[in-house]
């Protein structure tokens, strides 16, 4: 499927993560729905920090980052290509990659880096509030197939689907170069925001699709199991539904593979936990693992990021993960 590649390449919005630890009420006072995503400006995040009761953690993020940071945990080959600003959030997401042994591919702009204000709840839900600054500004006209040059799977995050040139020069230029295209549909506001373009995109290119289960149903219009991975299975050739507490459903080769999730204790923050599923199950597969396998070590991956605060597993966690990998 790879043909001997085993490089996991993400493109997306380089942006650090703002994470607030705040009351059901601090959402509703911001006027937003728990759980999704809104696109704002600089302002609104400045305001709401200045009305948290605490100050925020910052910590490198963007869904595609958050994957390929977790393959370079896992003793992977990654690389991560996005556009940031020439300042110190800049300076901070550079350094977490190189230390998690992700090759940057970062495009300089004069704009403010990216962040996305993480607002976490008791019940570990988070809410995410994203102004994307000099992430929207990576030219369509710079992403070449050399980019993705030795790339078994690019990792494409639903975000670029706000901007159609740029997601049709990435998926073109990545199926020149031989690569998989792994899509995560990333919010159910991102699905119906941009339903014509995703339809295209995912049929014309997307090898690997991945949603939870707010995400299929924006974009299959049902909740129904059964029915969701039919849907997807007929737009990819891979299709991953996330389940949460229940597990994960993979469908391939018109096999379907049902995962249990690890719930050995209960979540602290959902922040990353799709994104560090993804990295597990594509570790997985691009080093010839059995697919169920792969599941299981996504399952992993997700359950240790939900036990801390941010898309960021400490050291020990990661010791668990490749212990259990070594079981395979």
């Amino acid at each position: 499927m790879f043909n001997g590649r085993k490089k996991i390449t993400g493109i997306g919005s380089a942006l650090v993560d703002l994470l607030l630890q705040e009351e059901d009420a601090f959402i509703s006072a911001l006027g937003a729905q728990k759980g999704g995503m809104t696109l704002v400006d600089h302002h609104f995040i400045e305001a709401a920090l200045g009305k948290a009761g605490k100050m925020a953690q910052v910590v490198s993020g963007g869904s595609a980052c958050n994957t390929v940071v977790g393959v370079g945990r896992l003793g992977g080959v990654a690389s991560f290509v996005g556009q940031l600003g020439k300042d110190e959030f800049g300076r901070i997401f550079t350094e977490d990659l190189r230390k998690s042994a992700v090759d940057p591919f970062l495009f300089p702009s004069d704009s403010p880096t990216g962040r996305v204000l993480s607002v976490i709840t008791p019940d570990a839900q988070r809410t995410m509030f994203t102004y994307l600054g000099a992430s929207t500004e990576l030219d369509p006209a710079a992403i070449s197939p050399e980019l993705f040059q030795d790339t078994a799977v690019l990792v494409v995050e639903g975000y670029l689907l706000f901007n159609p040139d740029l997601m049709l020069a990435t998926v073109q230029a990545a199926k020149q170069a031989g690569a998989r295209i792994s899509l995560d549909l990333a919010s159910f506001e991102v699905v119906n925001a941009a339903r014509g373009l995703l339809e295209d995109i995912i049929m014309d290119y997307v090898d690997i699709l991945i949603a939870n289960e707010d995400e299929a149903e924006a974009f299959c219009g049902h909740r129904d199991e059964q029915k969701v991975m039919a849907h997807l299975l007929d737009r990819a050739p891979m299709s991953v539904l996330k389940l949460g507490e229940r597990g994960s459903c993979i469908s391939y080769n018109s096999q379907l593979f049902r995962i249990k999730a690890q719930t050995d204790c209960p979540p602290v923050d959902t922040t990353g936990a799709g994104d560090l599923w993804a990295a597990g199950f594509l570790f997985g597969l691009v080093n010839g693992y059995p697919i169920d396998a792969c599941g299981v070590m996504g399952s992993a991956c997700g359950y240790e990021v939900c036990q801390v605060v941010g898309a960021k597993i400490p050291d020990v966690g990661w010791k668990r993960i490749k212990n259990l990998i070594e079981c395979f």
